[in-house]
């Protein structure tokens, strides 16, 4: 049961970005169908998308996978005397293909080709210059994580291939070396996480989690499963991302007054990723209980700057609470949440960043479109790149649709300089 209802959630939101980027209202894409909105809004919420044959008129409307054929439902037959099973087949190809045609990573030759070289299995290529130690290693390590924090993902796509490669030469005798190349693939897999590109950040996840295994490193081990939570979290498996981080979190936790910040950091940082995952599942009581872990650990945890195991403190905890009501479409409650965060000196410019996103995302949710705008220009105030991010450009994209009476022109203006439609 659980699983249809992830199916039906994904497949609504494939319905969803799909009319957000042709431009089109609920209504007016009802319209065109012979529907009332509100059954748009219902499929949109992943609520009656049993029936193939109005999956296969929206999917028409909306130009999703076409030729149909692409997509499993050109040969549905009209007729109301289909087999569930085969139903559910073509229901089944159509989401698969739909989110596979919607949410296809960019091409290589977006800039991180090297990177994506550097990732695939194969013989080492030859290192990128003269020995390094592992000191001078684990400061280039440090520093592409900086970069991330930085929001400087046009640097980050540059440096990493090449510290790949150097780390994976010196991984083949050192525990330690291992470590630091488990780091580097979970910084590619959160960078492609933030392009948008699931498919090769799966490549990274992997070689992340096979390297921290080996290294015996259970920090390491644990940030390379935050990753994987990650990830499955974005691909709609929430149950499996929330049995991950719960299972892993067990393991590490009690006696936190004994712990190192970099242990407590990195335990604190899975269990925000257990919040994101349980809040995007709609499952309230596990987002409870891991913000109320997250809230204790943090006690031990006074740090508040960006570098590799730092980014974890109160004011973290604080904004994935704010992120969670965002989730849960509780906007007034994320609002009230977010104004004491938005005094406070935030070091790392994605956590400022993604402070005015969830902003946005509230004020977007109760209709006020122009202090969402404001806010996303603050965002761009403080991470430039980061709202050129895919699920940021998707919100500008939804919410500049919804003005249709073109009130907020500046908001149009934003959209096309983002490249979105306006």
């Amino acid at each position: 049961m659980a699983d249809a209802h992830d199916e039906a959630r994904r497949l609504g939101e494939v319905l969803r970005r799909a009319r957000v980027l042709s431009k089109r209202s609920q209504t007016d894409v009802a319209a065109a169908l012979g529907y009332h909105q509100s059954k748009v809004s219902r499929l949109e919420q992943g609520k009656g998308t049993e029936d193939p044959q109005v999956l296969r008129s929206i999917a028409r409307e909306l130009g999703i996978g076409y030729p149909l054929s692409s997509v499993g439902l050109a040969d549905l037959p009209d007729s109301s005397d289909s087999h569930a099973e085969t139903d559910d087949m073509h229901r089944r190809t159509f989401l698969a293909t739909s989110l596979a045609t919607l949410a296809s990573p960019p091409s290589s030759s977006h800039g991180y080709g090297a990177l994506v070289h550097a990732l695939l299995p194969g013989p080492f290529p030859p290192a990128g210059g003269e020995t390094q130690d592992l000191s001078q290693l684990g400061k280039r390590v440090s520093g592409v994580r900086r970069l991330l924090y930085a929001c400087d993902y046009t640097d980050l796509e540059r440096t990493l291939p090449a510290l790949i490669t150097d780390l994976r030469h010196a991984a083949t005798g050192s525990d330690e070396a291992t470590a630091l190349l488990a780091t580097a693939y979970q910084t590619s897999a959160s960078l492609l996480l933030k392009l948008g590109d699931q498919g090769n950040a799966w490549l990274a996840v992997g070689r992340a989690m096979a390297e921290a295994e080996r290294s015996g490193d259970p920090v390491v081990l644990a940030s390379s499963v935050r990753v994987h939570a990650h990830l499955l979290a974005r691909e709609k498996h929430t149950s499996q991302a929330i049995t991950l981080v719960r299972h892993t979190a067990d393991q590490l936790t009690g006696a936190y007054d004994q712990r190192p910040p970099r242990y407590l950091a990195a335990l604190g940082l899975l269990l925000l990723r257990g919040v994101t995952a349980a809040s995007s599942a709609g499952d309230r009581s596990a987002t409870r209980d891991f913000l109320t872990e997250a809230k204790e650990v943090s006690r031990f945890v006074t740090l508040d700057h960006s570098d590799a195991w730092a980014n974890f403190s109160p004011t973290n905890v604080s904004l994935h609470g704010v992120s969670a009501a965002v989730a849960f479409g509780d906007a007034g409650l994320a609002l009230e949440a977010a104004r004491p965060l938005m005094r406070r000196h935030i070091p790392a410019p994605e956590r400022r960043a993604a402070l005015w996103v969830e902003t946005a995302r509230a004020y977007s949710q109760q209709g006020r479109l122009d202090q969402g705008y404001q806010a996303l220009r603050i965002a761009e105030s403080c991470a430039a790149q980061d709202v050129r991010r895919p699920a940021i450009r998707e919100l500008v994209a939804d919410m500049a649709a919804r003005d249709r009476r073109r009130t907020l022109p500046e908001l149009h203006l934003f959209s096309r300089r983002l490249g979105v439609p306006a």
